[in-house]
């Protein structure tokens, strides 16, 4: 299977003239390559064009084989079963009417040679966790991770030898993530990943930036896995910042010899004036020495202004190259809650035991919970495998769907005590769906804001939005028309810039279809928050970032638990 992908001077624009690539050179042998880059630097885009769903507008792409490819969104045929899923229908139908005693030219020539096609599928289907489905139970069945998982064995049957991956993890829970892991560890051919999963990048061997910074555009290798790339860029960013130093340090001292060349100047001019009106020297000879004086003054300022000019040029080239990822700083003193104060109440969880049962596994785990209880600035995290119910649990803290026996209460009231069941609900809950649907499409940045904060000033709400990188006109900016991490800042604004601000935060799945300078704009903006957070999440590196104090876990038929970390 030992093929390269290689793509010479590609260039794509959108039909609105939007230019994605222009000349765009890359060359990649067999092994995992991980595809990084900033929402809207075209990663998606160029996974399609090698994949062949889109045709440049010039360049070419080669490939020397099959493509595989495994997009971002997958379109299920909910009529359709897991065995056309896996493309094996046919195979099997002909290889169980053999079995049945036919003799048929068509069924023979529907087996071809692959007569142990049921025991390779149950084999790949076993290493990705699937071993239980049924291959003629219809599609519209299998959970969204499950989808991802079959599509990934239906590329695994096939091996073709490039392999086009697009965030294969956003589904998937933990056990998934890590059967996924080693099944592309031990993938022959060039397999080309874009994701934001740390874990999984950090398994690639070699990463391809699709970035446009620090003077760089295009696509910039580095060899090793993404820690190692981190390294290299820490090490780049640390070496521009003494960049800047030394070039602003320049432009100080470029700017006194200016300063001193024009003191000086200046004195001479005014002994020049005090020996003419003396009388010490003939006024022919004095006039020629101030023109002298002149011109060489001239040339000097000159050259010093010149000298001043580079400098600047010197700095600002410095300043672009240090440039890193612009980062969310927020300080939200409303959204603070006192260490200890219950903020949210649910009771009759056990009843969650009961609840979806799929399936049960056997395993250890600590006694279910029947009431949970958040207080003060608690950062909690839920996890669970797929289809376990860990949305439909934040929809019912929320308020936006009922567990059968299952109450929930948010209060105000301090841990000195027990929480008063007459007390009136004063927590102001914020909620993250995983669509980011908050927002009005219709709306600009700042409109969406205002519904939110009605009581505050235009101003203050600009303010309030300049934290969240959205500056000048980019508040007028339709949200319709965001891309994905401009829409995931302006509906985090949404929430956090909120009046009331929420003193307790639901976040499910917030990370995925990030990239990772947005995931690091997230856990920034986090830092400045002082209320609650419980957050759905099987992104375990980002988790803890966020300094996670407590882990639940909801699994089929267990209910929710309590454990430590993840």
């Amino acid at each position: 299977m030992s093929t390269s992908l290689v793509t010479m001077g590609l260039s794509f624009a959108w039909p609105d003239g939007t230019v994605v690539f222009d000349g765009l050179d890359l060359a990649i042998g067999p092994g995992l390559t991980g595809l990084i880059g900033t929402n809207g630097s075209g990663k998606t885009t160029l996974l399609r064009l090698i994949a062949g769903e889109l045709r440049p507008r010039s360049g070419t792409v080669r490939t020397g084989g099959e493509v595989g490819y495994l997009p971002q969104n997958l379109t299920l045929n909910v009529a359709a079963t897991v065995s056309d899923l896996l493309g094996v229908t046919a195979t099997r139908q002909g290889l169980h009417a053999i079995e049945a005693g036919s003799v048929a030219e068509a069924d023979f020539a529907a087996v071809g040679d692959d007569w142990d096609v049921e025991e390779r599928v149950a084999a790949e289907l076993s290493r990705l966790g699937l071993g239980h489905l049924d291959l003629d139970a219809p599609v519209g069945r299998l959970s969204g991770g499950e989808a991802v998982l079959v599509h990934l064995a239906a590329l695994f049957l096939r091996r073709p030898p490039v392999l086009l991956l697009d965030e294969p993890t956003n589904n998937l829970d933990l056990d998934a993530r890590h059967r996924l892991y080693a099944a592309v560890e031990n993938w022959p051919g060039v397999l080309l990943i874009v994701s934001h999963d740390r874990e999984l990048l950090a398994r690639v061997g070699q990463i391809a930036d699709l970035s446009t910074s620090g003077g760089h555009s295009g696509v910039r290798m580095f060899g090793g896995n993404f820690p190692a790339y981190e390294e290299v860029l820490a090490a780049e960013q640390e070496a521009a910042e003494r960049a800047v130093r030394a070039a602003a340090a320049d432009v100080r001292q470029q700017r006194r010899d200016l300063i001193d060349n024009q003191v000086k100047q200046a004195g001479r001019e005014r002994y020049g004036r005090q020996q003419q009106l003396s009388g010490g020297q003939p006024k022919i000879v004095m006039s020629a020495k101030k023109r002298s004086a002149q011109e060489s003054a001239g040339k000097l300022r000159h050259t010093h202004e010149q000298r001043l000019s580079e400098a600047r040029e010197k700095l600002d080239e410095a300043k672009e190259a240090a440039q890193g990822d612009a980062v969310i700083r927020v300080k939200l003193p409303g959204t603070e809650v006192p260490a200890g104060r219950t903020i949210l109440q649910a009771r009759g969880l056990t009843a969650l035991s009961h609840a979806h049962i799929e399936k049960v596994r056997p395993e250890e785990s600590a006694p279910p919970l029947d009431e949970l209880i958040v207080r003060g600035p608690e950062r909690i995290a839920l996890t669970g495998s797929n289809g376990s119910g860990k949305t439909t649990f934040l929809r019912a803290l929320v308020g936006q769907t009922e567990l059968p026996g299952v109450t929930v209460r948010t209060v105000g009231d301090s841990a000195a005590a027990p929480p008063d069941p007459d007390a009136s609900p004063g927590t102001r809950v914020g909620y993250l769906p995983q669509r980011l649907d908050l927002l009005d499409d219709s709306l600009s940045v700042l409109d969406n804001v205002r519904r939110a904060a009605p009581a505050a000033s235009v101003n203050e709400i600009r303010a309030g939005l300049a934290r969240f990188l959205f500056r000048g006109d980019r508040v007028a900016q339709l949200a319709g028309s965001l891309s994905g991490g401009e829409r995931f800042r302006a509906t985090l604004a949404t929430l956090l810039l909120a009046d009331p601000p929420p003193q307790l935060l639901l976040f499910d799945e917030p990370t995925n279809n990030l990239d990772l300078a947005s995931v690091r704009q997230f856990t920034s903006a986090l830092a400045g928050y002082r209320g609650a957070l419980i957050v759905v999440s099987h992104d375990l590196p980002f988790l803890r970032s966020l300094e996670i104090t407590r882990w639940l876990r909801i699994d089929h038929g267990q209910g929710l638990t309590e454990g430590r970390s993840a």
